[in-house]
């Protein structure tokens, strides 16, 4: 294993971009007050000021050192099973109570929220590592904890409900009795945009709670950025030297943490960036079939319209084992870099991200998470002969580094599917895929080309 020292400080991609990000827009549905916004207002400071370094608070900088530095190791054994060509480095993100990189946010989410005054925090959660690493981070901060959890991704997954509930949230499967969007919404919708807004409007009406979002948001990148941030200097102290950087993408904090560092070390240098490839899910693949348009990011509606790519919030999205990349939409920073040609995608199906996972397994002797056998099974094609990005095969000429966003312990139902013969990939319906993306409002068309895989 290669170690590190903690940063003392969170790197923001920001003061990088070519131009600054699209700003929000009022939807119509936001009625005559607009948008509310409760956050704290250090997290709207980190969204917004072009500002490099932000440090890390003493109570957070404390609760990392309980799990962070995270691993890196060189994966020989790996790179023999998929006839690596370059080597592969892992950074792993599994070794903590959540099971992925989720907490990294948590917990700074929490102290913020904590010092503003509030007392409950609500979210949504998909595969429910999200869930996990709040109900986590508001047990430190002595916070109470309302989680809504996708009812498919729950009933594959009971325990991430009994975890959550042993830290002492509430859990509730969604959709649930419980808010007029669930009840509202079509007959077996069953997506991570429902929860999310059940969660909007479950906060919205209780005395002394926040909604908070675990991946899209601009601060939550920020705060994933220890990961990058660790792996720069693990690779500057063994020599190693990378043209590519991997990381699965559902609304993109996980690939936004361990690639955007290097994107921000380049330009401070002054040199070229590795290639960094966002590797989805084949089931919802805003960044290569998607538009770049403003839409919303929950079911409501009532939260404020964003510039991203999406394949529209209403396209119902097919049932997979990778809960946690079953988001309509990308981050509007990942998705400004994406359309001025600044990250590459690719889309994997669950069936090569298992099975990406089960060798990584075999050779390793590390379990990942299914939403991490994406970004494996994507850096074993770089690393061995080339994988289709932006608008042809690439291939790396130095090395890979990927992030294994999280352990897949409690995703052994999917590996047993696998192992059964009874896993398969739902591919997109294109017609439906248009209906969705139809009347979106496009941002920014003259930025970039986008060009899809």
């Amino acid at each position: 294993m290669i170690t590190t020292q903690l940063p003392t400080t969170w790197r923001s991609v920001l003061p990088h971009l070519d131009e600054p990000l699209p700003p929000d827009r009022t939807p119509p549905s936001a009625g005559r007050d607009g948008v509310q916004v409760n956050l704290p207002m250090e997290l709207v400071r980190q969204s917004v000021l072009p500002r490099e370094h932000w440090d890390i608070p003493a109570e957070v900088a404390d609760a990392y050192r309980s799990f962070r530095p995270t691993p890196l190791w060189r994966a020989r054994a790996f790179e023999r099973a998929v006839g690596a060509r370059v080597p592969i480095y892992v950074k792993y993100e599994g070794g903590n109570i959540s099971g992925s990189h989720k907490l990294n946010t948590a917990l700074a989410q929490a102290y913020y929220y904590a010092k503003a005054g509030v007392r409950e925090l609500v979210s949504g959660t998909g595969a429910g590592q999200w869930g996990t690493a709040l109900a986590a981070a508001c047990a430190l901060f002595g916070m109470k904890c309302t989680i809504f959890m996708v009812d498919g991704s729950l009933r594959r997954k009971p325990y991430r409900g009994t975890l959550m509930r042993t830290l002492g949230a509430t859990v509730h499967a969604s959709p649930s009795t419980l808010t007029e969007v669930a009840t509202q919404s079509e007959a077996g919708v069953n997506s991570l945009s429902l929860a999310i807004g059940e969660a909007v409007e479950y906060a919205g009406r209780t005395e002394g709670a926040a909604f908070c979002i675990g991946s899209g948001e601009t601060y939550s990148i920020l705060h994933q950025s220890v990961i990058g941030l660790e792996a720069i200097d693990q690779l500057a102290g063994v020599e190693a030297d990378i043209d590519a950087v991997v990381g699965c993408v559902g609304a993109g904090s996980n690939f936004g943490g361990i690639a955007l560092p290097f994107l921000a070390a380049s330009a401070t240098a002054g040199t070229d960036a590795p290639l960094l490839l966002a590797a989805e899910s084949a089931t919802t693949p805003k960044l290569t079939r998607g538009t770049y348009a403003y839409d919303r990011t929950d079911a409501t509606g009532t939260g404020p319209m964003e510039a991203m790519y999406t394949i529209g919030s209403s396209y119902p999205i097919p049932d997979s084992h990778s809960a946690g990349l079953r988001f309509h939409g990308a981050a509007k920073v990942l998705s400004a870099l994406r359309h001025r040609d600044r990250i590459a995608a690719t889309a994997i199906g669950q069936v090569d991200a298992l099975d990406a996972g089960r060798l990584f397994t075999r050779s390793e002797m590390v379990l990942p998470a299914p939403e991490s056998g994406h970004a494996l099974a994507a850096a074993a094609r770089l690393a061995a002969g080339g994988a289709d990005a932006n608008s042809g095969p690439v291939r790396a000429e130095k090395g890979v580094v990927v992030c294994v966003s999280g352990h897949g312990y409690l995703d052994l139902g999917a590996y047993q599917q696998l192992l059964d013969g009874e896993l398969s990939d739902a591919a997109p319906d294109s017609e439906q895929l248009r209906r969705a993306m139809t009347g979106l409002e496009p941002a920014q068309e003259s930025a970039g080309t986008g060009a899809s895989a």
